[in-house]
């Protein structure tokens, strides 16, 4: 009769045993917004290996960026960077949608939301921060500073002091002069116009107006409409393909995400850029057909050159929005990224891409 040896027996148990003692992960509740909260609750926490953090995105409309301690309000570019996308949510929603990310080692993770003005208002957040999430949102507070070196003071009779300082916005200095005692001379603010383009709606897949030109400091705020549509940053060559996909030089472009309106609605998301400099700029709307339709959009293009708005539309519909392989999905709203990046945001209405954009979004 074959008998199994003591020893042999014990081991096979023992290995059975470490076998089936389950592993469990930790799930991390953070929720994004909410009605008046321009914050992530809570702002930071820790985590293990294997944990997964889950976001929650109440109302309004933000992001969950990754970034960087030295540099908050920026994306992180390369390996490891993720983004939500916008994510809108009304005011009366109760279908709240998810992003999940998995933690995979115990380094610090740095957060941001890239809507406009929200990071600088101390909307970040932080995974393992150790004892450095004071500075990193303190960094991303101040992160638009007076150049002192270019300020100067003089004495006025009264002897009010007048400072004439220069502040850098967005990358564009302006000089600015106000008083040091109440009743003195106000700030002096740069004057910038707002560009309002419409996405959709009555007049069907076309920005209304398509065509525009603006100057540094002003902003163009695209506002979504009837149907579903993006803004998404491209380039002259190729119009119907997201920049981060084509650019030669890292730039990630912009882009809205999805954007689903009914034809009754009356409470329209927007999206807004902000204008740096006169440098041409395309974008086109990534859903199925669209761009192949003309459904394109310029601000500042040379219209006296043959790179102008016309040119532009023209081959995009010769290339009937044609994509490489690899590029954006133009006829879906989800993407999935894996291995430690932000998973698809879930929920039980809808996914929304995980892509990676630079700009603001408001209501």
């Amino acid at each position: 009769m074959f008998s199994i040896p003591k020893f042999a027996t014990a081991v096979a148990i023992s290995c059975l045993s470490l076998a089936v003692i389950p592993v469990r992960s930790a799930v991390i509740d953070v929720t994004v917004g909410g009605t008046g909260v321009i914050a992530y609750t809570p702002n930071q926490v820790q985590a293990n290996v294997g944990d997964v953090i889950q976001f929650t995105f109440k109302q309004k409309n933000h992001t969950i960026t990754r970034s960087t301690l030295a540099t908050p309000c920026s994306p992180l570019v390369g390996e490891g960077a993720f983004d939500s996308g916008f994510v809108f949510v009304a005011d009366n929603e109760t279908d709240f949608p998810l992003a999940q990310l998995t933690v995979q080692d115990t380094n610090p993770i740095w957060i941001y939301c890239r809507q406009t003005g929200h990071c600088g208002m101390g909307m970040v957040f932080a995974v393992n921060p150790g004892d450095k999430f004071a500075a990193f949102q303190a960094a991303a507070t101040g992160s638009a500073p007076v150049s002192s070196a270019a300020a100067s003071v003089t004495a006025a009779p009264s002897g009010v002091v007048t400072v004439t300082a220069t502040v850098t916005v967005s990358g564009e200095p302006i000089t600015t002069t106000y008083g040091s005692y109440p009743g003195s001379a106000a700030p002096t603010t740069p004057v910038s116009t707002d560009h309002v383009i419409v996405v959709g709606g009555t007049a069907g897949n076309v920005y209304t107006p398509s065509n525009i030109t603006a100057q540094p400091g002003d902003t163009v705020t695209f506002q979504f409409h009837a149907k579903n549509h993006t803004v998404t940053a491209s380039s002259f060559a190729d119009p119907c393909r997201a920049l981060s996909l084509t650019s030669t030089t890292g730039e990630l472009g912009f882009d809205s995400g999805f954007m689903s309106v009914s034809p009754n609605a009356t409470d329209f998301p927007t999206f807004t850029i902000q204008i740096n400099d006169t440098k041409p700029i395309w974008g086109y709307c990534r859903q199925t057909g669209h761009c192949g339709g003309g459904m394109v959009f310029s601000v500042n293009a040379i219209e006296s050159g043959p790179n102008n708005f016309a040119a532009f539309q023209a081959k995009a519909i010769q290339l009937n929005g044609t994509t490489a392989p690899g590029s954006s999905p133009s006829g879906s709203n989800s993407a999935d990224t894996t291995n430690g990046a932000l998973l698809p945001v879930r929920s039980a209405a809808a996914m929304v891409a995980l892509v990676g954009v630079v700009v603001g979004m408001v209501l």
